[in-house]
């Protein structure tokens, strides 16, 4: 936490706004929100294509509040969806190893969104102190 992970997924969405692409910036509960209240007004096929229409989707810090079932299986919608049709960009303080957790331990949900998103992927992993504490652990 407070290692830059969103700072990053910003720039990234920025230069694509300079290189004339869509970009959709969102944290990850956000959008399973979004898409499950779509779902009860039954306008969630519309609602998904905003999720897929962009070039870059920046999905912020998945795994900082629990997903049950119901938005692990909309997330995994998503992720289907633009797999290999538009980049996503996610930020996680957890592990692919720890996903399990994310995803209400649905093993099977799990292996298939991380068979689709690091496969033409780059995983950066951030380690270090949290920027936001650095004054804290100075002092």
């Amino acid at each position: 936490m407070g290692l830059g992970k969103t700072h990053l997924a910003t720039t990234l969405g920025y230069a694509a706004c300079l290189e004339s692409r869509s970009v959709l910036f969102t944290t990850a509960v956000d959008a399973i929100n979004t898409l499950s209240a779509a779902q009860a007004a039954n306008r969630l096929k519309a609602e998904l294509k905003r999720y897929l229409a962009p070039s870059l989707l920046c999905l912020d810090e998945l795994g900082f509040l629990p997903i049950d079932k119901h938005g692990a299986d909309l997330l995994f919608q998503i992720i289907s969806l633009r797999y290999e049709q538009g980049s996503t960009a996610i930020t996680s303080n957890r592990a692919y190893r720890d996903w399990p957790g994310i995803f209400n331990n649905d093993s099977t949900l799990t292996s298939a969104i991380l068979d689709r998103l690091p496969h033409h992927a780059e995983t950066i992993v951030i380690e270090g102190k949290s920027y936001r504490m650095k004054d804290e652990i100075e002092s």
